[in-house]
């Protein structure tokens, strides 16, 4: 399994990337786990809400595009320490901030830094290990360590006074901090490409015409959709609904990515024994049914089944279909950087839907809305399933 990590030089890139995503899965959830916090403390609408989260993702897309752009004329390690400074300032502007501009500017100054750290670290380990499922799923199970470590750290801080949420964001400054400097120290040998080279990829957008591609980016633009709806609301949601205490709302979200870390070391070990397309097809199914275990259950029980199956289902999705597409990301230097951009407006679009219907219709309301994306992902997963064979042919 790791044979491919045959230098020292390779494993400090590749266990880096592990340790600097692990931190980013932590940023990530911050979003949705502190947005009951910065609502109550700023006094926010959900029409607001809805938008600074959606800021977030547009920074994660912006990023996700400028970072691929800027690491031709750069470098990528130049790129990605700009992009990286501004997770520390981020944080410091949800303490000290005062007004709503500054608000939104952390949150999108969040995406920035965090989509441009998704950008480099899964260059990084597919160019490390292309087409691997293992290794990105490896890559995305460090994203989930981070990602349920970080309500639960909150969760313990704020048992004592609901005002130290102010404290984590400080502690999440310093851990802004540490990731720039593991990303300086990070030994990175394809740095500014050669003129020539560097016009010829510029121009080289034929993987616009690739149908896998197409049927990739459409999946994780749809999953996208789910996943920033659901992680951006799912604490706001329990709160206000009733359906849950705030501390154990804080908890549901650290079993959600309890299973998605389960999940993901599962389906690492399953894709050296199946084939990717049948375990994605199996992992829809079990994304809508779940979901609707999740919207349907009014017990603790019930919404824990929900919540655990929903997680363990939704956890290989986004990084076995990025694995899927390792062939295009590697044949095409701009790929990956397009295809996360296109994907990422799902994640921009369905926070704000949510808020919407929320603020007219209720919170409830504004989580059904996100059935209509789990739907659509399992028809999408089909067609990539029924298309892998013939695309295996072609090549």
């Amino acid at each position: 399994m790791f044979e491919l990590l045959n230098t020292s030089e390779k494993r400090r890139q590749f266990f880096s990337s592990y340790g600097a995503f692990l931190v980013n899965g932590m940023l990530a959830l911050s979003i949705g786990s502190l947005l009951p916090f910065i609502k109550e403390a700023k006094g926010l609408d959900y029409a607001f809400s809805g938008l600074i989260v959606s800021l977030h993702s547009i920074g994660n897309l912006a990023s996700g595009f400028l970072a691929g752009i800027l690491a031709v004329y750069l470098g990528r390690k130049k790129s990605i320490l700009i992009f990286e400074s501004l997770f520390s300032i981020s944080f410091l502007l949800l303490i000290f901030g005062g007004s709503r501009f500054l608000l939104a500017l952390a949150f999108l100054l969040t995406g920035l830094a965090r989509g441009a750290s998704s950008n480099f670290n899964n260059t990084s380990i597919n160019n490390l290990a292309p087409g691997k499922a293992w290794a990105i799923n490896g890559l995305h199970a460090m994203f989930a360590v981070g990602a349920f470590s970080f309500p639960l750290l909150l969760t313990l801080a704020t048992s004592f006074d609901r005002e130290y949420w102010r404290y984590i964001c400080f502690f999440m400054a310093g851990m802004g901090v540490l990731t720039w400097a593991l990303y300086f120290f990070m030994p990175v040998k394809n740095e500014k490409e050669k003129k020539e080279k560097r016009e010829k990829q510029k121009s080289d957008y034929h993987f616009f015409k690739e149908p896998l591609f197409l049927l990739c980016t459409a999946v994780l633009f749809v999953y996208l959709c789910a996943e920033q709806g659901v992680i951006g609301w799912l604490i706001t949601y329990f709160e206000d609904s009733g359906l849950l205490s705030p501390s154990l709302s804080q908890i549901m979200a650290s079993v959600l990515w309890v299973m998605i870390l389960a999940g993901r070391l599962t389906v690492a070990w399953l894709s050296t024994k199946m084939k990717k397309e049948n375990l994605l097809v199996m992992m829809g199914i079990g994304f809508v049914l779940f979901f609707f275990v999740l919207l349907f259950g009014r017990s603790t029980g019930m919404i824990v089944v929900g919540i655990m199956g929903f997680g363990f289902s939704m956890a290989g999705i986004y990084p076995t279909t990025v694995s899927v597409a390792g062939y295009i990301i590697g044949k095409y230097q701009l790929a990956w950087s397009f295809m996360l951009t296109i994907a990422s407006f799902g994640s921009i679009i369905m926070p704000s839907v949510i808020g919407k219907i929320a603020q007219q219709a209720g919170i409830v309301y504004g989580m059904w809305s996100v059935v209509a994306a789990v739907l659509i992902d399992l028809i999408l997963l089909t067609a990539l399933k029924l298309y892998l064979p013939r695309c295996r042919k072609a090549s």
